[in-house]
């Protein structure tokens, strides 16, 4: 893995797939990250990159670990919107977290984690 892509919502599964990159620098040192935050909400559009806390957040948890992180903010459906930047961003990997939920609750639901394993030609690690 050269370049994966961490979605990041600043809940604890995402946190978690920060630090499995963190893990993953130590035994590939030249690991990049691209940290992804989707706005999907009404006044998305207006939230500024440099405000958006969850970035930093993440952001900083890599650069602490001396990672190549590059962040992003978007709009637009949750799954649709990792699988286009994992490609406009070059990555050959997403590592995600996921909110656990059971294979009844995700038919049901439907969950970002779900979308993503179908929409990307891409590997992807869940992390819970």
């Amino acid at each position: 893995m050269r370049k994966a892509l961490v979605p990041i919502d600043g809940s604890a599964p995402a946190r978690r797939a920060v630090r499995h990159i963190v893990e993953l620098a130590l035994l590939h040192p030249s690991i990049e990250a691209v940290l992804l935050h989707v706005q999907t909400g009404v006044g998305a559009l207006e939230e500024q990159p440099g405000d958006n806390s969850v970035l930093r957040d993440g952001g900083e948890a890599l650069a602490a670990a001396d990672l190549h992180c590059t962040s992003v903010l978007a709009t637009g459906p949750a799954a649709e919107t990792i699988t286009r930047v994992a490609r406009e961003y070059g990555c050959d990997a997403i590592v995600m977290g996921t909110r656990g939920l059971s294979a009844f609750s995700s038919v049901w639901l439907g969950s970002v984690s779900s979308g993503v394993l179908h929409l990307s030609d891409l590997p992807v690690t869940l992390i819970r």
